[in-house]
């Protein structure tokens, strides 16, 4: 008798609730969902090998935003400023390719370390003026786009290199996308470091409560400056990896992509509130988005109404994170 009503405590502990259940699979099966609504309104042109190879390669910026906007979310912030420093980035690697500079050392200057200088000053300021990371980015999207439009003086920054649009924008053996290999080696470095490294798991505390992280002895301010230099280079190698595509850089490139870069990690279950999520399902947040925006121009949605989609999507997922997030876990 003890030993049934043993078994009957152990099933009911194992029963998953609904906030388990959205926490391990809502992200993966909101990807499957999509793929299955736009596959069933327009199934021999959406589900071609081709098209599901274009919606993985053009997610890869996406992805690229999103996984910098992660750690911004991470500490409950925000970033606004990712799609200008993927516009400015873009813009000065294309000069520096133009200009002659060897395409290695061009990406590391013009995305690498510029993205990363530029994550730096966001942190720095927030550090020093004590301001919410939404007013400082909203500061500094502005400042950086108008510095774009300066430096490409408001026009396509043209004449890149083929053999590094090849590279770096082509096929890996004519069948894997560079950009999206780029965009997940990238989230493998990322997802090491926030599971394997002490500063990782830091920033999990301090996103969980920051003033509980300072009284155990974290560096507040110094990880808030890690979390947004990422952000920085992230968004530095989305706009390496937007020219290499395009052969070109815009000075108008990204536009709007933070929305893409924020939606991608909440759908991804990053919750807005901080302390949780994972880099891998910030990936397929990605790639919801992109399976979403090709599955609308697919079937004849107009932009305007994409950008509604997107915005909608938003304010659901971080509603669902408000009622089912207080049970989740990190991992």
């Amino acid at each position: 008798m003890e030993g049934t009503e043993l078994a009957k405590d152990i099933a009911v502990k194992k029963r998953l609730s609904f906030s388990d259940v959205w926490d391990k699979y809502s992200t993966v099966l909101i990807l499957i969902l999509m793929i299955l609504v736009f596959g069933a309104l327009e199934p021999v042109a959406f589900l071609g090998g081709s098209n599901l190879i274009k919606i993985v390669e053009q997610s890869a910026i996406t992805i690229l935003l999103a996984c910098g906007e992660f750690f911004a979310i991470l500490l409950a912030g925000i970033d606004l400023s990712v799609s200008s420093t993927m516009a400015l980035t873009g813009v000065v690697t294309a000069k520096l390719l133009v200009a002659g500079v060897h395409p290695f050392l061009a990406v590391v200057l013009g995305a690498i370390l510029l993205g990363g200088l530029i994550g730096a000053l966001n942190g720095g300021l927030i550090n020093a003026t004590g301001l919410p990371p939404f007013i400082i980015t909203l500061g500094t999207q502005a400042i950086l786009r108008g510095l774009t439009l300066t430096v490409s003086s408001a026009r396509a920054v043209s004449g890149v290199p083929v053999t590094f649009t090849k590279a770096m924008g082509g096929k890996l053996f004519g069948v894997v996308p560079t950009p999206i290999l780029i965009a997940l080696i990238t989230a493998l470095v990322l997802t090491f470091f926030t599971k394997k490294t002490q500063a990782g798991r830091n920033l999990y505390a301090i996103g969980g409560n920051a003033q509980s992280a300072w009284f155990a002895g974290i560096n507040v301010k110094r990880h808030t400056l890690l979390a947004f230099t990422i952000a920085g280079i992230c968004a530095g190698l989305a706009g390496m990896v937007n020219i290499a595509r395009l052969g070109a850089a815009e000075p108008n490139a990204g536009t709007g992509y933070e929305t893409f870069a924020i939606a991608a990690a909440i759908i991804g279950g990053t919750s807005f509130f901080g302390g949780v999520g994972v880099v891998p399902k910030v990936v397929v947040g990605g790639l919801i988005i992109g399976v979403i925006n090709n599955g609308l121009n697919m079937v004849g949605v107009s932009s305007y109404y994409q950008q509604i989609a997107m915005g909608a999507l938003i304010i659901v997922a971080v509603t669902l994170d408000r009622f089912f997030g207080a049970s989740r876990k990190r991992g």
